[in-house]
């Protein structure tokens, strides 16, 4: 058993931290118990540490699944700078010689982080039987509910991975979680929610105000858009629902801001996503035009504001996104624009069509090739091959889209109050709705723009490789690229 001084001995040893934040050592107490544990903690208050400091004193390695290649990367190189050199990322882009050497030595890493499609593949997973790690962690929960059967569902197969490892402790980490996606998550990872260690934390940021500004038309929208961004001091993310016009405002607002800004999605090489990211914490970028690409990992603690310039799909993805601002503690905003009938992109983004049964059959039998089921092929081959019958799979697609359809009103909701932002939030999360303070939402403070006490912007820090004026004008004059869907 494994007593307090000693996590408090390796807290300060190895991390340099005095005491731990709220919900730490509850968690890490009970990770060290044998209890399998869902930990919900807001952005910002060190999740990391909750899978790192029990790695120092457990017998074996810890695994992390992670959504993205770039938060993986990120906790990486964190783990190097803290002189960690016992980690590896297994990745696509590790392959051949280098694979088989990495997965013969897994037992020499303490941290190996991994994407869920990689923990399919069949060597890997041999490799970690072998090992037998003490841990694994499922980073970003939330995915394994949010996400569903229509993307990435690849982590529908963690529950198989756990079983492949003989129950490993597991730990699922998430910012945010209503009491319905709590109990998915358990029930999708194989394990029995009675048994289950929860810490829980409100997800309430007080010091972000929240806003919701209606505009007639999408003309108004990109008005009020150049008014916010010259109004309110940066650095701040903007969330577009498409790369295109994330892109396209991105050097419109250059134009009529003058400010450092950039455009970021999953659309553009890894290498200019890195350097876009590695600019924006520097503060040689004062904002950044992205997609939902961007913000997982990201720990720039002075974000002072975020726009949503399209409808989010949900209210978890929202508080996620906005959770983003205000780290360090100051005075915040989250803005969402919204306009008339918006809410019929988020519902075009979130629809597939979907084959018949009778199709599915005959893919399934053989007799016709995955190809006719069109651009989602590889998706319905997935489940198929997963043994999953026709009937389920079109259950399971319905299913989502009825969920989709409940989590877009929601959001609609959310947008038409005539109540307390803040409640309404805290309510959907399973929260008691919080006291009343002075700068909460737009609703009990309609002048909150001229009102609203904010911090100064920082002064724009001068680097290299600071080229996004000049990128903005040559992508400006590739008329033929924006174009494209």
């Amino acid at each position: 058993m494994i007593k307090t001084d000693q996590i408090y001995q390796v807290l300060h040893q190895r991390f340099g931290y005095q005491d731990f934040r709220d919900g730490q050592l509850e968690t890490i107490t009970a990770l060290l118990s044998g209890h399998d544990t869902l930990t919900i903690l807001p952005t910002g208050a060190g999740k990391s540490l909750l899978y790192q400091l029990p790695a120092y004193l457990l017998p074996s390695g810890v695994v992390i699944v992670s959504p993205l290649i770039s938060l993986m990367q990120d906790q990486v190189d964190r783990l190097r700078q803290q002189g960690e050199r016992r980690v590896i990322m297994l990745t696509g882009q590790l392959q051949g010689r280098d694979r088989r050497e990495v997965l013969n030595s897994l037992d020499q890493y303490r941290f190996i982080f991994a994407s869920p499609e990689m923990l399919t593949n069949s060597q890997v997973l041999q490799a970690l039987r072998r090992v037998r790690p003490s841990l694994l962690v499922v980073d970003e929960a939330h995915c394994i509910s949010q996400w569903g059967p229509d993307f990435r569902p690849e982590y529908l197969l963690l529950k198989q991975l756990r079983v492949q490892l003989s129950g490993v402790v597991t730990l699922m980490l998430t910012a945010t979680a209503t009491p319905q996606v709590r109990q998915d998550i358990i029930k999708k990872l194989g394990l029995d929610f009675d048994h289950v260690r929860q810490v829980i934390r409100s997800v309430n940021r007080p010091n972000i105000f929240l806003a919701v500004n209606r505009v007639e038309d999408a003309d108004a929208k990109q008005a009020e858009l150049v008014h916010l961004v010259k109004t309110l001091p940066g650095p701040g993310i903007i969330y577009f629902a498409s790369r295109k016009l994330a892109t396209q405002q991105a050097i419109m607002l250059a134009q009529e801001t003058g400010l450092a800004v950039a455009p970021y999605h999953a659309g553009m090489a890894a290498l200019e996503r890195f350097n876009i990211q590695q600019q924006f914490m520097a503060n040689q970028l004062q904002l950044i035009c992205a997609t939902s690409a961007f913000g997982m990992g990201v720990d720039k603690t002075d974000l002072r504001y975020i726009i949503h310039y399209h409808l989010p799909a949900n209210l978890a993805s929202y508080m996620q996104e906005i959770g983003r601002a205000g780290r360090d503690g100051q005075q915040s905003v989250a803005v969402l624009l919204y306009a008339p009938g918006d809410e019929g992109l988020q519902s075009q983004l979130t629809t597939i069509d979907l084959p018949s049964e009778a199709l599915l059959t005959q893919v399934q039998q053989g007799k016709l090739q995955p190809a006719v089921l069109g651009e989602q092929k590889e998706l319905f081959a997935f489940y198929l091959k997963q043994g999953y019958s026709p009937r389920q799979i079109l259950r399971a697609f319905h299913h989502r889209q009825h969920q989709l359809a409940f989590n877009l009103q929601k959001m609609l909701d959310y947008v038409g109050l005539d109540r307390c932002r803040r409640s309404y939030l805290l309510n959907y999360f399973g929260e008691e709705a919080a006291p009343g303070q002075d700068a909460c939402c737009d609703l009990d403070q309609p002048d909150w723009e001229r009102h609203l006490p904010m911090p100064a912007s920082p002064a724009p820090a001068k680097g290299p490789g600071l080229d996004w004026q000049a990128r903005l004008r040559e992508l400006l004059n590739v008329k033929s690229w924006l174009d494209k869907g």
